[in-house]
């Protein structure tokens, strides 16, 4: 068959498929034969017929000689699609992608090249190339071109495998340190917020005790001013002088508010916190930077 192109090998390949199909053919043209020799000695035992008889018959046989070539068709539609399967598995083992060209099904000079190697080539080698039936195709070559393909295969997957690795401790190290700074925010909150708990439970101390001797000196006002009118105008400026010294002391207790922010932003336990942060801020940034050169596109 070295019109084809084909090696020994696949020749060989091509000779054991053109068998089996022409046994299934033999078997299938057997079967229609049956078909007329069972109309032959069931219905043609008269010696004369009607035409509808005659016309019946046919139908019958037509229908019988129909069904078994729809099936011969359909089974060997079905036994090709099969052997293309075959093929395809091993050509999708090496990343090969192969192309047929339905056109050339209907070339009649190939047609006739196979039919005439079926009557000479093919039944002179009948004997010689005779091999054991195969549920598999032989594997196909591995030198050469597909050898090299499959070590440069390798090398990419092995390669690939080892940035997935990389990229996960890298996933792994961005979640510690993410976890890190969450832990260290929640506890530089928890300090503010004890610390704003004290001093505002010092303010409600002061202004309680403001309150109440403001309400001391209004009770006395009140006093006195029913019992001496003569010392409303003092008892005034009393008041006035304690509303005076009450907003003094709110003003006081302001800056002494802004004073203890700002020694508490002066503390360790404050500056070791920022640190932290500071730190693990810039770690996030770097993993960042570093995940952007191994994923660009994410």
């Amino acid at each position: 068959m070295a019109e084809f192109g084909f090696n020994e090998h696949h020749q060989n390949e091509v000779i054991n498929y053109m068998r089996f199909a022409r046994s299934k053919r033999v078997l299938r043209l057997k079967t229609i034969d049956s078909c007329f020799e069972e109309l032959k000695d069931s219905r043609l035992v008269e010696e004369t017929f009607t035409v509808d008889e005659v016309k019946e018959m046919l139908d019958g046989l037509q229908a019988v000689v129909r069904g078994e070539v729809e099936m011969e068709l359909i089974n060997t539609a079905h036994t090709n699609v099969l052997l293309l399967r075959q093929l395809f598995s091993q050509a999708e083992k090496f990343y090969l992608r192969l192309q047929s060209d339905i056109s050339e099904l209907e070339n009649r000079e190939l047609l006739e090249q196979v039919a005439e190697f079926e009557k000479t080539d093919f039944k002179s080698t009948d004997k010689i190339n005779q091999e054991t039936s195969k549920p598999k195709l032989a594997p196909l070559n591995e030198g050469g071109v597909s050898e090299l393909l499959n070590k440069e295969i390798a090398r990419l997957q092995e390669e690939n495998d080892k940035l997935k690795a990389r990229l996960r401790t890298l996933e792994s190290q961005a979640m510690s340190a993410l976890d890190e700074r969450s832990k260290a925010e929640r506890a530089l909150k928890d300090l503010q917020k004890v610390q704003g708990e004290q001093q505002l439970a010092a303010k409600s101390q002061e202004i309680s005790s403001l309150e109440d001797t403001v309400a001391a000196l209004r009770e006395d006002y009140e006093r006195s001013l029913s019992a001496n009118t003569a010392s409303k105008k003092d008892l005034q400026e009393n008041l006035i002088s304690a509303k005076h010294e009450l907003l003094r002391v709110q003003e006081q207790l302001s800056l002494a508010e802004k004073e203890l922010d700002k020694k508490f932003q002066q503390t360790a336990a404050y500056r070791n916190m920022k640190e932290i942060l500071t730190k693990k801020n810039e770690q996030i940034k770097e993993i960042r930077k570093r995940l952007q050169r191994y994923e660009p596109n994410e």
